[in-house]
């Protein structure tokens, strides 16, 4: 299945693609895309319901993120092998773990916004894995069971707040609306194997990221399972994968994000995002 939540910011409604990718109201059967109907049990019940006899949504709609109610956004750093070795850095021994606050989310094709004083805003595609069953302490032989489903996230990053300003990364990279996800939630029974997944970042027609999830240093499934060792993971928590090589930092020269741009975004089975970068307007 692909899930999606639609409609104006902070008012979404879930919804699913039918098989001719048009975007189905949901609402009379589920209040929204959280919590238990992200379970497996949750998510069997939605699989046995026909798209085609639901309402059929307006096309050209918003597309919010197409989870709710987020508790919690932890990122992996430096987990691509050909990342680590643009950014001249040791591949890690344990996964590099930060947290994004959630007030960064926003719609996959919704403007990005510069911050003031922000001068080096720079780009991450990442696979983003949705949990689905709760998961604490678990094995990774177990990890896919706690998976509902995975979607594209755009990492953007402040470089200079995020690496040169002191103490942890997440002052640069929870700015409003830099974490674009979706389009679609795509339960993991469509993604055969997560670790074969394309993946690229266009900036203004030019493509910069071109990798796969192959090339990750620790994969999906010793994710889950080592994130769930130091925090319980809860329905709708995302866990954000890490970014193959092409980003800004890593340019040479590096450059950054200026207003007016715009980021295209796809991972293979996973759908397309579009963002334009905005600057902040002056309060």
């Amino acid at each position: 299945m692909k899930l999606v939540r639609f409609g104006l910011a902070g008012g979404e409604r879930p919804g699913i693609l039918d098989q001719d990718g048009r975007v189905r109201d949901l609402s009379e059967f589920v209040s929204d895309l959280e919590g238990d109907v992200l379970t497996r049990a949750g998510l069997e019940r939605l699989s046995s319901i026909d798209p085609a006899s639901l309402p059929l949504v307006p096309d050209g709609i918003r597309l919010g993120v197409p989870v709710g109610r987020v508790g919690k956004i932890i990122c992996v750093g430096l987990n691509y092998s050909d990342h680590a070795a643009e950014s001249g850095m040791e591949e890690p021994d344990e996964p590099i773990l930060f947290m994004k606050a959630t007030s960064a989310l926003c719609g996959p094709n919704d403007d990005v916004v510069l911050p003031h004083g922000a001068e080096a805003v720079d780009w991450e595609i990442e696979l983003a894995i949705i949990i689905g069953d709760r998961a604490r302490n678990i094995d990774a032989s177990q990890s896919m069971k706690h998976i509902a489903g995975y979607a594209i996230l755009n990492d953007l990053s402040e470089r200079e707040w995020q690496l040169e300003r002191g103490g942890q990364w997440m002052k640069g990279k929870s700015s409003d609306t830099f974490a674009p996800v979706g389009p679609w939630l795509v339960t993991s029974d469509e993604i055969e194997d997560p670790q074969t997944l394309a993946m690229s970042l266009d900036l203004n027609g030019v493509r910069l990221q071109n990798g796969c999830s192959e090339t990750m240093i620790f994969p999906v499934v010793e994710l889950v399972s080592y994130i769930s060792r130091f925090m319980t993971l809860d329905p709708g928590d995302i866990i954000s994968t890490g970014t193959p090589p092409g980003v800004g930092l890593g340019q040479k020269p590096p450059f950054y994000l200026r207003e007016g741009d715009v980021m295209e975004l796809t991972i293979s089975g996973l759908g397309r995002q579009r963002q334009k970068t905005v600057r902040a307007v002056a309060q």
